[in-house]
């Protein structure tokens, strides 16, 4: 048995019964710090813990870390679970493929603090990167509810008129709250890792009185015109599928541009096996080069423009 199949077969065992409605959040957030044990991060990586406007958080410098550029990562887990603990791996292997030092905030979690919470506390961790680095050397990435909470975050920094980073990257994105895409039916018996039941609750967890529907919960349904260039990693087994690929086709007619890669075979947040399984490696090798291309394309685009007047009060929260 390859290692894609041992992986599988224990995200199917061990992780879809654990992120069930039945199961005690608490229990669940438990779950996933233990598993953050088994990620990997890049040799050489160095953690420091940051004050972000307010919201704390890790640093990770490694080696292929370059000055002046930043990633800044919004971590997954339905937005209920997760943190530096489960995804600190992650995060830090992205940004070491991207030539970047990386930034996870540890955002507040709902059910505690539903939405806008997330959205404030990743917006207030953007103004804070401004302080120290250029727009055009800050990339923004997510997985799962990270990919929706990247994208809402780009979009409110749009709406606000402040800078926007170089670039987007998405892992598995889930941004149709509603999941009225087809995957969510179709692929219902073939993803190992997540079911409809335990997003529609955390949905419920998040959103509280919201519809879950509207383009603040739900990205997708949002105005994608003037967002920054994005790649799209998926795999081919999710249940969140049709939230990828919907958003590429929306991208794309918006003339944002949009790369989608689905990965034959593979499951949610696949990458978090990164250092054991080859997909993994090669989908963040991919997303990194993505990010570094666009940081190096957007500077070199800024230093033949004329200066930008200078930026003020950026360190507020709002």
């Amino acid at each position: 048995m390859g290692m894609k199949s041992v992986l599988r077969t224990v995200v199917r065992l061990l992780f879809k019964p654990l992120l069930s409605p039945r199961v005690p959040l608490a229990v669940q957030r438990v779950g996933s710090k233990a598993a953050g044990v088994l990620s990997k991060f890049p040799p050489g990586t160095q953690p420091t813990r940051v004050d972000m406007n307010g919201v704390p958080g890790l640093r990770y410098r490694t080696h292929g870390s370059t000055n002046g550029k930043a990633l800044l990562f919004l971590h997954g887990g339905a937005y209920v679970l997760g943190g530096p603990a489960s995804h600190g791996a992650l995060a830090a292997q992205l940004g070491d493929a991207a030539g970047a030092t990386t930034y996870l905030p540890d955002y507040s979690l709902a059910p505690e603090h539903p939405y806008p919470a997330a959205t404030e506390d990743a917006v207030a961790a953007y103004r804070w990167l401004l302080q120290s680095y250029p727009a055009e050397g800050i990339v923004i990435a997510g997985d799962s509810a990270g990919g929706n909470l990247a994208l809402a975050t780009a979009m409110i920094l749009r709406d606000k008129g402040l800078p926007l980073p170089a670039a987007l990257a998405l892992i598995s994105p889930w941004i149709d709250l509603t999941h009225s895409g087809d995957s969510a039916s179709s692929r219902a018996a073939r993803d190992p890792m997540l079911s409809v039941a335990w997003l529609s609750a955390c949905a419920r967890h998040y959103a509280r009185n919201v519809d879950p529907g509207d383009p603040r919960i739900s990205p997708l349904f949002g105005r994608i015109e003037g967002l920054p260039p994005m790649l799209i990693h998926v795999g081919s087994e999710e249940v969140v599928l049709s939230d990828a690929e919907r958003l590429a086709e929306r991208a794309r007619a918006a003339g944002v541009p949009a790369e989608l890669r689905v990965f034959e075979g593979l499951w949610h947040d696949f990458q978090l096996h990164a250092g054991q399984l080859a997909e993994a490696d090669e989908s963040i090798a991919g997303l990194g080069r993505f990010l570094r291309e666009r940081m190096k394309a957007v500077s070199e685009q800024s230093a033949r423009s004329a200066p930008l007047a200078p930026l003020k009060q950026l360190n507020a929260r709002h």
